[in-house]
């Protein structure tokens, strides 16, 4: 690397008009690019400078590989469990309809329909109380996505891709 980074101050010189490009007369700063690149990364103008501990230790492409790996695993796994909750669920309602209609169960919708009343009044209320544990949990999500916004992008696309397959 300062192979040719000293290949190229020699070209600048040279094409500026100066044969020695050691002269005393100027003199000339060099910047190391890999380490400028390490101190300024992308993510860091983007999303602020707490850019998280994993987007410092690994690269970005071992990032997003960690990323979309995992998030391929959930995503197959959420549409494997998925698939099979809404089987059980569906096919219970059904077998329900079907004894209810046969005459082997009765079922009392108007109950059915105070009982449902009375949970969404609970729920409400339990609802008021639990807003700021769940905005407290969403800042601390958001957080962590801008700590570490390449593996968060990785596990989003390979979660897609898990979804998909």
């Amino acid at each position: 690397m300062t192979g040719l980074l000293s290949a190229f101050i020699f070209l600048l010189c040279t094409i500026a008009g100066q044969d020695d490009p050691e002269s005393e007369d100027e003199v000339y700063e060099v910047v190391d690019l890999t380490e400028y690149a390490r101190r300024h990364q992308w993510w860091s103008r983007v999303f602020g400078s707490n850019s998280g501990p994993i987007a410092e230790k690994y690269s970005v492409t071992t990032q997003l590989m960690m990323g979309g790996l995992t998030g391929w695993c959930a995503g197959y796994l959420f549409q494997r469990v998925g698939k099979i909750a809404a089987t059980a669920v569906g096919g219970g309602f059904l077998l329900l309809q079907i004894a209810n209609h046969s005459g082997y169960v009765q079922v009392d919708w108007k109950k059915v329909e105070k009982d449902v009343n009375k949970a969404k009044k609970r729920l409400k209320k339990k609802a008021n109380k639990a807003a700021p544990e769940i905005n407290t949990l969403i800042e601390e999500a958001t957080d962590f996505i801008k700590r570490n916004i390449v593996l968060s992008s990785g596990f989003v696309g390979g979660f897609l891709l898990g979804l998909a397959s």
